[in-house]
């Protein structure tokens, strides 16, 4: 028998009953758990950059992170950056070094790289990670976690690059990131994605490709993400060009801004769709014009005014076009001898506005154009101009039956609207000389046909956009024409007092601020040209 001789040193296996194996374990844990504290400490926390799981250093280590909570504590590190716009990345700016923050539209990792696409209001940029000398495995990971909608500040050179970007506004260059810091992050479930809302929409018929559409409802009830699209960016920025260009027109050609109030005592107009609001002990109304005081500040000798301020319209109405509060463009002039003189000058100040739009916002209006494809709005300077008889005329040559004293219905103004664009190739035109049994009680009769009044409509793309008139400054002629209508005069005292003292012959005319931009541009529902829409059926957000 052979007898295994005992290794002297196997007493020496275990210590304190632990394995050789075991030992070495244990040793290399702590070894790597004492290089990470030194170089959490190296870093100073490191602002949420993850710790590389290897051991190894994190070469990007300090580039990458939360900002944290920015509450203007004075960091003159970080006020010295100097920020380029998203829109301002150009061939012009390769090989620039440039900060940009934006929301983080979309982030795409494959393998040791990261694409991404930045987005600051319409205008977006693609950027890249990819890891190298200096980028990490940890920054690239961490980029490709931040949650979409995010706002980041991006340090990056400017790079071109050899094929276009067609996904982007930015197409010839590219971001290659050199830090990313989160500002503030979004959560990671959206309510929609920007990316969907943004779709072009297609037809029906043409089901080719993906298709996904948002529907309305769920765009109003998250309106914040949905405002967020380039189209809407667009949308409201043209917006505020209208508001500004009727501003700037109307100053020009001598007129005066008033501001009027909203709460009355008396239903504007003697109207009875009109909001009723508790006023301490009693009622009060929601002002559905500012006609009143318009007309209340030519008597008192400012000769042209216009005013720009909420419209409230108690109507029951659903339709693609009517709104209960809106904003009004409203306008009112003084003239000389013949109300034609305030007709030219709003028909100059429409035109005035869309060549200002086509010349000015051609960027926005092509935004708008890639979400909502539509033929260029078409108008003529001076503009057209038709009597109501022509427009009769019209109709019954396409074959519509209309009396001469009938109110155009809807469909019968889109058509007119088609049987006018064909003929004079133009989206706007003025509608003169309307029956004066369909007006109200205050506009003036035509002296020279009994059946006419001196009243206009003007007409986008077939649908009304302003209704005006010459008005009634006789207090004797209007109380006259009051009772032919049956009103109640007493609840139109204030009206007629207004004329009592004296006041020259005018006219002009109220506009629907989101009615004219959703016709310019050929939307198909008032509420994508209201950024908070209200309709009878909405009050939130």
């Amino acid at each position: 028998m052979v007898v295994a001789e005992k290794n002297p040193d196997s007493a020496a296996e275990t210590v304190d009953g632990k394995s050789k194996k075991q030992l070495k374990k244990e040793a290399k844990d702590a070894e790597k758990a004492a290089k990470k504290d030194a170089h959490k400490a190296a870093r100073g926390g490191g602002g949420g950059a993850e710790e590389a799981e290897d051991g190894g250093v994190d070469t990007s280590a300090g580039k990458y992170g939360s900002l944290g909570m920015i509450q203007s504590n004075g960091d003159t590190q970080l006020a010295a950056r100097q920020f380029v716009h998203v829109r301002d990345l150009e061939n012009d700016k390769a090989d620039q070094i440039v900060w940009v923050r934006g929301r983080l539209h979309t982030s795409r990792a494959k393998g040791k790289q990261c694409f991404v696409v930045l987005r600051q209001q319409e205008f977006t940029v693609q950027g890249l990670l990819a890891v190298n000398d200096t980028i990490s495995k940890q920054f690239v990971k961490f980029a490709s976690n931040v949650t979409k909608e995010s706002i980041i500040d991006v340090e990056a050179k400017v790079s071109k690059v050899p094929k276009k970007i067609e996904s982007c506004s930015q197409k010839d260059v590219e971001l290659h990131i050199q830090q990313l810091w989160t500002v503030s992050s979004a959560k990671s479930q959206l309510p929609l994605l920007i990316e969907d809302a943004s779709r072009p929409v297609k037809d029906e018929e043409e089901g080719e490709g993906l298709n996904i559409r948002v529907n309305q409802d769920t765009r109003l009830d998250n309106r914040v993400l949905d405002l967020r699209t380039p189209a809407n960016q667009a949308i409201f920025r043209i917006e505020a060009g209208v508001c500004q260009l009727f501003r700037d027109i109307l100053t020009k050609k001598g007129f005066v801004e008033i501001h009027t109030p909203k709460i009355i005592s008396a239903a504007s107009e003697g109207g009875a769709n009109v909001f009723t609001v508790s006023y301490f002990k009693s009622s009060a109304y929601l002002a559905q014009s500012p006609q009143l005081y318009k007309q209340m500040a030519i008597a008192a000798d400012f000769d042209k005014v216009f005013t720009v301020g909420a419209v409230f319209r108690a109507e029951d109405s659903n339709t693609h076009r009517h709104l209960t509060e809106f904003v009004g463009l409203d306008l009112e002039m003084a003239f000389k001898y013949h109300y034609h003189e305030v007709v030219d000058t709003i028909g100059n100040t429409f035109t005035e506005i869309f060549r200002g739009l086509r010349d000015n916002f051609a960027v926005e209006i092509a935004t708008v154009g890639q979400q909502f494809a539509v033929e260029p709005f078409q108008f003529l300077d001076p503009p057209l101009k038709l009597e109501f008889p022509q427009a009769i005329a019209m109709l019954r040559e396409a074959g519509v039956t209309v009396g001469d004293e009938d109110d155009l219905s809807t469909p019968d103004e889109k058509l007119l609207g088609r049987l006018v664009k064909a003929k004079y190739n133009t989206d706007f035109y003025i509608l003169d000389k309307y029956p004066l049994a369909v007006r109200p009680f205050y506009t003036m009769p035509d002296p020279n046909n009994k059946k006419a009044s001196n009243s206009y409509d003007m007409f986008m793309r077939g649908e009304e956009i302003l209704s005006g008139a010459q008005r009634i400054h006789d207090p004797e002629f209007l109380i006259e024409r009051a009772k032919h209508h049956a009103v109640d005069l007493e609840k139109i005292k204030a009206y007629i007092d207004a004329f009592r003292f004296g006041c020259p012959p005018h006219a002009g005319g109220g506009i629907g601020m989101e009615r004219v931009v959703m016709l310019y541009l050929g939307l198909d529902n008032i509420r994508k040209t209201s950024m908070f829409p209200r309709d009878p059926k909405r009050i939130t957000p």
